[in-house]
């Protein structure tokens, strides 16, 4: 497990979301501390993935706030773009751009947002192909690579802006299943960096291996959050023990 401090990088207090009549978050209150990998678990439809949007600005709570080493999330365009400089974010689809080759994505917006020269931010890009294990792979275009490969590029773009936080919605689930360790291996590298991360998965090993927190998610609220060896091995919640027990029977 990574070295974690006591300070808060991100606090969620009272997270509640609406679509119309729909409540999708009901009066969530989450901490994740610097350093903590934090994975929320949870069937589909309990509310993790607006949950980490609602992190980033992406979608605005109905109400509740969201607070970023102690800085309120305000959804204002300068403050949202303040914010996103500091929080990367990796989805389910790559969302490469199918025009450029993977060194050109990870430099892209190191120049249009972080304002880097283009040099500078072409040496970074390199280095974090690398990092990935993607280093040969500078001049090919996204058509060119692998899913898992393509989904490296994007955490490597991700990791260019050199965020204080990573959200990684589901990064594994539109990917082969032989392709899903390539990318787990760089998030577990992550990990072990110290990278304060909020992951939503299904990846249950993943979890015990190398989250500090697990959150589990039911019905737009947390039925249980603790270390992995308890929620996960020994739950105290009936809700928590019919979703992992139809895990297993489904494995």
């Amino acid at each position: 497990m990574t070295q974690i401090d006591g300070q808060p990088r991100v606090r969620i207090t009272g997270a509640t979301k609406k679509f119309g009549d729909n409540v999708v978050l009901n009066n969530v209150d989450l901490e994740v501390r610097a350093g903590e990998v934090a994975v929320l678990i949870g069937p589909s439809g309990a509310g993790k993935s607006t949950l980490l949007r609602c992190i980033n600005g992406l979608e605005r709570l109905t109400s509740g706030t969201v607070e970023i080493d102690g800085v309120r999330l305000e959804y204002r365009e300068r403050s949202l773009n303040h914010m996103r400089e500091h929080v990367g974010m990796v989805f389910q689809s790559f969302n490469l751009f199918p025009h450029l080759t993977a060194l050109e994505n990870i430099t892209m917006a190191q120049v249009v947002v972080g304002k880097r020269s283009k040099s500078e931010a072409h040496d970074r890009a390199a280095k974090l192909l690398f990092r990935v294990g993607l280093g040969e792979k500078a001049n090919s275009y996204p058509s060119a690579l692998s899913g898992g490969q393509q989904q490296r590029v994007a955490i490597a773009r991700a990791l260019a802006m050199t965020p204080k936080l990573m959200l990684f919605d589901e990064p594994t689930s539109a990917l082969d299943p032989e392709l899903v360790g390539e990318v787990l291996q760089v998030m577990r590298e992550l990990a072990d960096e110290g990278m304060t991360m909020v992951v939503v998965t299904h990846e249950m090993r993943f979890a015990r291996q190398v989250a500090d927190h697990v959150v589990l998610l039911a019905d737009g609220a947390i039925a249980e959050e603790g270390p992995p060896e308890i929620v996960l091995d020994a739950p105290a919640s009936d809700r928590a023990r019919s979703f992992l027990s139809k895990l297993q029977a489904d494995g």
